[in-house]
Parts: C-alpha cells; structure tokens; sequence
C-alpha cells in the first residue's frame, strides 16, 4: 500500500486524477460537471488576500520571550513578572514596498510582536528606529502614499519623497536616520527593535509609569552600505527573509534582550518636550534603560500565508497593566490596525489560528464571514442567563490621565524643547561619528541627484542646514558638484 496520502477534494472526498480533467471522450471538452476542477480553479484565483497597505513585504518567524529582571514593581502584566515565559510570534518587514520589492531597499523596517499571554493577546508594532516622520495621524496616510508611487507612470519618485518631507518639518529626526548608516540593516537580526510609541504600565498598587520598549539585537548591529544594498537588491531580493529562516532552520536562533525606559507618571508635564511625541527620543541620562527579558525567535512558519501573511498585528491589543498613552499617533492605531485587519483579512481575523490568543474567549461578538467559534445564548449583555459578565477587579487600575483644553487643530505645543530640528542635529554632530556624517552626506547627495526637482532641492538644502549648518552646506555642494559634471 501507498504511504503517500491519497489526494482529497477540500471537502475531505478523494479525487480520482490530480493531472486530467473530467472530458467527454479524451479529445473532447472539459465539463462543468467536474467539481474537483472548478474547485481548484476558483480557489486559485482567490488565493491571495489584499497586501499590507504598509508594510507589504516580510517575513517572521515564532519563539518565546522570558523575563530575568523584575520589574513587577512597575507593571501587573502578567507576561513581564519575574520567570514568566511567553509564546511570541514576530514579523519583520519594510514600510514602503510592496509584496516582491527587495528586501534591502533604504527604508525603515517593521518590528512586530505577538506576545501569546496568560491575559490575552499583547501586541507591539514597531520599527527598527526609535522615532517616526510624523507626530500627527492627519498626515500618515500622505506620507504613506509619498513613499509608494506615482499615479501617472507608477514608479517611485525620489522627488515626491523630499518633496513632502521638506514641507514637514517633524520628519527631520527620522530621516537623518534613515539616511545614516542604520538606514539598511544587514539582516533583520542585526538590528534593533523600538515600539518608538510611549505606553502606560500600572502595577498592583495602581501606580502609573510611562514607558518606551527597546529590544537591542544580541547579533550586534551590523548595516549594509548603499553600494552593498544595491549589489544584494540585484542578486537576492529576498536576502533578509532567506537568512532569517536559513538561520532558524539551522538552529542559529536569533535573540534580542528588551529593555525599557520608565518616566514616572508625574514627570511628563513639565519635562522639557512633549514625552508623547513620536518625533522625539528620551535621551538615557534622563531615564535609563532598564533590561527586562530576552526574545528568541527559534521556529520557522510551516505556511507563509497562514502564519505571516493573515497576521495581525495590533496595538490595541493590550492587556491588564498596560495602556496607551496621549500619543496621537497611536491613538489613531488603535483603531486604524483593527480596522485594516477586518479589510484585508475579515471581521473573524481573530479566530484563525495564528491571531487566536491561548486562553478561552468568552465574548459577545458572533457571525459574520468565516465565523467557526461557537457561539450560544445568551448572545447579549447584560443578561440574567449566565452570559460572562465584566469584572472591573479582575483587570484591575484602568490606564488613564487628566486633559483639558480648548478643542483645537494644532501642533503639540507648551513644553520647552518642543522643535523639529534639535535632536535630529544632536544625532548628526554627537552620535554619529566623522565617517558616519560623510556616509550620510553621500547617501543624501545620491538620494537627491536621482530626479529631484529644483524647487526641491532648494528646500532640501535649507531642511539639512537646519539640521546641521556644515552637513547642510556639504549636501548643497555634493549635489552641485555631482550635477554639474553630470553625474
């Protein structure tokens, strides 16, 4: 007898033929009668569910995450209490290309984590910069589409790029890192992770801290130049996917150790800028890390498309201990993420395995496309018929804070240090070293050279002078120069 398994129709019938469709006489037609080929046919063509609006291209992987510090002191959650080890399921990705494009593009890249807990699911989505271009969610949508391409000839457009970052002066701080030296990491292990967003933690006494989560590759951090970027674009434009499961599979499991910054409840009124501004780092002197576990990535997907692609990651996905903050732009993803999910994937994204938290569901959401958790009544609340019933002492201290305030349309404003330019310059002169600021210098003139316009290379120049008086003037003059002898 076989030991292959006999091929089945997906009802779970067998089918007769994998190769020959059902014909009338073996010169004649196909018949329509042959279920087996209209099911396969039809299933071909709605393989594919809608792409990642960003974040198209990527890949992950599943493995644990184990707390070593306590930090019990300033969160309940479960999954950061002393010893705990939870299930974790990670995605890494570009922001800008799309499903096929290469993986070592300039771009930031998309840090997400599924954390599988005891509470429910914990989700974090974030990349491998810890600021973002953009503080406000009225313009994400823009920028997104800046980065994509044209209507007209559906190409990428370096010149609509700087075109929409000169005119938004708060992307100044990322871009100076997207166009340093960490703007392509060699592989997705050798970089860092950072939610960049400030969350809440609360802890048993109902105390309340801000924190920012850094997750610092253990591999060391290693970048590909421009020049090896677009050598490897050329030869593997699946580069980072394939030394991520090659890795895996050969049991060179990746790790990251997270750390946290805290900033105690009260401090963040008077600290000298905005501590919600996605735009801004807290610098470490003021509060230092704090190492609270490690991430291991050690398994690889069985199936793409199920265990990567039907992901969903979402930021409101938080669990008791922890919340979010006055942040505008994750405030907005709170909802945006969920509601992407419901589009791409369907409104019962949450039953499939993948997305599918460990404990026991007991809710009042029922049907819908591809519903296959049962539901009973009651089906309402509040009922007198044993339905669940919210216990506000089970998940104890709700994330809040005080606001008040004329209803407005407006930037963040009121704190000292509040500008666009401070730290993107402190990043140019103090942290990057002479090699780095030249590096970035030929990075920016290469960016520019290629189809920016002259409006906006005027405006580009005066963006990098602000940032940095002398980075600015070499910039201007690496451009003149290189367009002049028509390079």
């Amino acid at each position: 007898m076989n030991d292959v398994p006999a091929t089945t129709s997906d009802s779970g019938a067998w089918v007769e033929s994998d190769e020959h469709s059902l014909t009338v006489g073996p010169d004649g037609p196909v018949l329509l009668q042959d279920a087996y080929l209209i099911e396969q046919m039809a299933q071909f063509n709605r393989e594919r569910i809608p792409e990642r609006q960003p974040h198209a291209k990527g890949s992950g992987a599943f493995g644990h995450f184990e707390v070593t510090d306590d930090v019990s002191a300033y969160t309940r959650a479960a999954l950061f209490q002393p010893g705990t080890r939870t299930e974790v399921l990670a995605r890494f990705s570009t922001v800008a290309g799309e499903r096929g494009s290469p993986d070592t593009w300039r771009d930031p890249r998309g840090f997400a984590l599924k954390f599988y807990t005891s509470q429910g699911n914990y989700d974090m989505v974030g990349n491998n910069t810890p600021v973002f271009f953009l503080r406000d969610p009225m313009k994400f949508q823009h920028f997104i589409r800046s980065q994509k391409r044209r209507a007209d000839n559906n190409l990428r457009d370096h010149d609509m790029q700087w075109d929409f970052w000169t005119l938004s002066p708060e992307s100044a701080h990322q871009v100076t890192w997207l166009m340093g030296d960490r703007g392509i990491p060699r592989t997705w292990r050798h970089m860092n992770g950072y939610t960049s967003h400030t969350y809440m933690w609360i802890n048993g006494a109902g105390e309340r801290y801000w924190v920012k989560y850094h997750f610092k590759t253990d591999q060391g951090i290693e970048c590909f130049t421009q020049h090896e970027a677009d050598q490897m674009a050329a030869v593997d434009t699946d580069f980072h996917t394939r030394d991520l499961f090659e890795h895996i599979r050969d049991g060179q499991f990746p790790s990251w150790t997270l750390h946290v910054q805290l900033m105690p409840f009260g401090d963040a009124a008077a600290y000298r800028f905005n501590p919600f501004d996605l735009t801004k780092v807290w610098p470490h002197g003021d509060y230092p890390l704090v190492r609270v576990g490690r991430l291991t990535l050690d398994r690889n997907p069985t199936d793409n498309h199920a265990e990567i692609e039907q992901a969903a990651f979402q930021p409101n996905n938080f669990v008791p201990g922890i919340g979010p903050s006055p942040d505008r732009m994750l405030l907005a993803r709170l909802f945006s993420y969920a509601d992407a999910h419901r589009h791409r994937i369907g409104a019962n994204y949450q039953q499939l395995p993948v997305n599918a938290p460990v404990v026991p569901v007991h809710t009042y959401s029922k049907d819908g496309a591809m519903a296959y958790r049962k539901t009973s009544d009651p089906v309402y609340a509040p009922n007198s018929k044993g339905g669940p019933a919210a216990d506000p002492e089970l998940f104890g201290a709700a994330p809040s804070w005080h606001t008040d305030g004329d209803i407005v349309r407006t930037a963040y404003a009121g704190h000292a240090e509040d500008d666009d330019w401070g730290q993107a310059g402190t990043l140019v002169r103090e942290v990057m070293d002479t090699d780095a600021r030249d590096r970035l210098v030929d990075n920016v003139v290469g960016h520019l050279l290629d189809g920016v316009s002259e409006p906006v290379l005027q405006r580009a120049f005066a963006y990098w002078a602000r940032i940095d008086a002398e980075t600015g003037r070499r910039i201007e003059e690496g451009v003149r120069a290189k367009a002049g002898n028509g390079i």
